[in-house]
């Protein structure tokens, strides 16, 4: 089930399309979609055995207006979360209305609820499923990241309904989803540790996955003197931190040994333009503004580091690309990216406070820039990295390991906890 994921979208839509396109390849999948996006998911023609649409026309054009009307297509707004959970109840009701029957009498397996990803979003699923006929597994989950204190950048962000975030264990269906679930896939730490009364039957599978296609051989051929190529890719809004990457990157941006590439668009790009003025840096900072994902990409293989001080970041599949593509990543040890990075393929900043995050975000850069071995080294791990574990074949083979567990055909996996993906590798 993932009613709103889309082949041409970005973010959810486009995770949950890809994953669930990839576990097509092996095994019979049944795509239960919503009818927005109806058109877009047959057009790319995956290796479905089934499309199944709910159609409810009358609450699809409530949603439509008030994501016109109320929340001005703001994708970003927790308020959009919560106002999503009615609409989320009422899609598996009509899912279960038109297949219900079809699960009785034992034409699947197992129902794998993709989407929402959210944890504040309980599934009916679970409780008619409670006593069978087939087992019912939820997640990828992510989100609930803590608004950690002491950022100007997050308290610009955060909204008012953040501090209600727990109440979603009280509402309907809450406690029965985990309850009932034979298996609960996390998509981050934070979720792992949310969850961890549910241990036995808790896996942790990253929510993003890169295209196997983009895990190309390292062509480049690094010249001794050549400037630093740093980039950030992200929506200019506060809490991306683009402003802690400037001011991190400005005493080797003044001194010519970096030219930094800012690619991405938002509320904060004059501020940030403003910025690179002052530090005295923008001559060596290229704002460059929205540009399509291939121009992303090639600008990626041609970056050395890619800097992204994200702090409140749930998945980042922007750092997988960064991985795949050869550009070493520099973050902060919180959520998606924190999770994700590890040593042996980039470096993280802990999350303390803006002054110390930005030393410690320099310190990082200048031993990168001052170590082109290590770099370099990084950089070849990193490519590795991303072509052995973060494709979405291979987070399809992860997964396919959990749903041959719960039908009884495979053993219990065991899968590293979040923060240890790689280590090891």
């Amino acid at each position: 089930m993932a009613p709103s994921c889309d082949p041409t979208d970005v973010s959810i839509p486009f995770v949950t399309y890809s994953h669930a396109a990839a576990l097509a390849k092996l095994h019979d999948v049944t795509l239960v979609i919503g009818t927005p996006v109806e058109t877009r998911v047959r057009s790319a023609s995956a290796e479905f055995r089934g499309i199944e649409v709910v159609r409810m026309p009358t609450l699809e054009r409530l949603w439509d207006r008030s994501l016109e009307k109320v929340f001005k297509f703001n994708y970003d707004s927790q308020v959009l979360t919560a106002f999503r959970y009615p609409f989320s109840i009422a899609f598996e009701w009509y899912a279960w209305r038109q297949l219900g029957a079809r699960i009785r009498s034992g034409e699947f397996d197992v129902v794998l609820r993709l989407i929402p990803m959210a944890p504040t979003m309980p599934s009916l699923f679970a409780r008619v499923l409670r006593k069978g006929p087939i087992p019912f597994v939820i997640g990828p989950l992510n989100g609930g990241l803590p608004w950690p204190p002491g950022f100007s950048q997050l308290e610009k962000q955060k909204e008012w309904i953040s501090q209600l975030r727990n109440v979603y264990k009280f509402l309907p269906l809450a406690k029965s989803t985990y309850r009932y679930a034979s298996a609960i896939i996390a998509a981050s730490s934070q979720v792992y540790s949310e969850f961890a009364q549910h241990r036995e039957k808790l896996f942790f599978v990253p929510e993003p996955g890169i295209d196997q296609r983009l895990c190309l051989d390292d062509a480049r051929i690094p010249r001794h003197g050549d400037k630093i190529a740093l980039i950030f890719v992200g929506g200019l809004v506060p809490r991306k931190a683009c402003d802690l990457a400037l001011r991190a990157a400005a005493p080797f941006l003044r001194d010519g040994l970096a030219h930094f590439a800012v690619i991405g668009d938002g509320p904060e790009r004059s501020f940030l333009e403003r910025l690179s003025k002052s530090l005295g840096v923008e001559t060596s900072v290229e704002f460059c503004g929205w540009i399509s994902h291939d121009d992303v990409l090639i600008r990626m293989r041609s970056a050395d580091i890619f800097l992204f001080p994200s702090l409140r970041d749930n998945g980042a599949g922007v750092v997988f690309e960064a991985l795949a593509c050869g550009a070493v990543p520099v973050v902060v040890d919180f959520g998606g990216p924190g999770d994700i990075v590890h040593d042996g393929v980039g470096c993280k900043a802990c999350l303390t406070n803006e002054n110390d995050v930005v030393s410690q975000l320099t310190s990082a850069l200048r031993d990168l820039i001052g170590n082109r071995a290590r770099l370099e080294r990084l950089r070849r791990q990193g490519m590795s990295y991303a072509k052995e574990r973060l494709t979405w074949d291979a987070k399809a083979q992860d997964t396919s390991k959990i749903l041959q567990w719960v039908v009884r055909r495979g053993p219990r996996p065991t899968f590293p906890p979040p923060k240890t993906l790689g280590v090891g590798l």
